[in-house]
């Protein structure tokens, strides 16, 4: 899976929100009435469609949609990535996939706003804030240190995940 900005006419929010459209459409719901569509909506409007706006994509298949921001915040002396107004497709909101698909997608997207923050939008430093406190039982497991993690710091506080990213290159402290 690749995390994408959202530039191409192919991958517009427009685009993306007709699919989903269709996939609840297709079980009987009402799209309208899924709740972070309105907030993204109201992002693409505000920002021309692309600026900060990003895609989780496998093949044609959109699974994920976000805001990636890097900025400079009073508490990270460099700069950092805060992620917000996380969305997923429908399948999983909807329980076409199950629970295991929908933690994957959420962690691809995670490991996707790790490698912007190392690749195009430098930062050791993450805001993620999930769609909801329960996702955070998906993130769980990487609190604990160890020698292997990338992460100098990493908090989990209800649906905000907050880590430090170790300096690129870094060995691993000894035993």
């Amino acid at each position: 899976m690749r995390l994408l900005p959202i530039k191409d006419p192919e991958r517009s929010w427009r685009n993306i929100k007709a699919r989903w459209k269709k996939d609840a459409e297709g079980v009987g719901e009402d799209f309208a009435s899924f709740g972070g569509i309105a907030a993204f909506d109201a992002l693409t409007v505000k920002e021309g469609d692309n600026q900060g706006l990003y895609y989780l994509a496998d093949g044609e298949r959109v699974h994920a949609v976000c805001q990636v921001r890097r900025l400079l915040m009073s508490k990270y002396p460099t700069p950092a990535l805060n992620v917000r107004f996380v969305n997923v497709s429908p399948i999983y909101d909807l329980g076409l996939a199950d629970t295991s698909e929908y933690a994957q997608i959420l962690v691809a997207l995670f490991s996707g706003i790790i490698w912007l923050s190392r690749d195009a939008l430098s930062a050791n430093h993450i805001r993620f804030f999930l769609k909801s406190p329960g996702d955070s039982q998906f993130f769980a497991p990487l609190q604990a240190a160890t020698p292997l993690s990338p992460f100098s710091k990493f908090t989990i506080d209800g649906a905000l995940i907050e880590c430090s990213l170790k300096e690129a290159g870094a060995a691993p402290a000894a035993s």
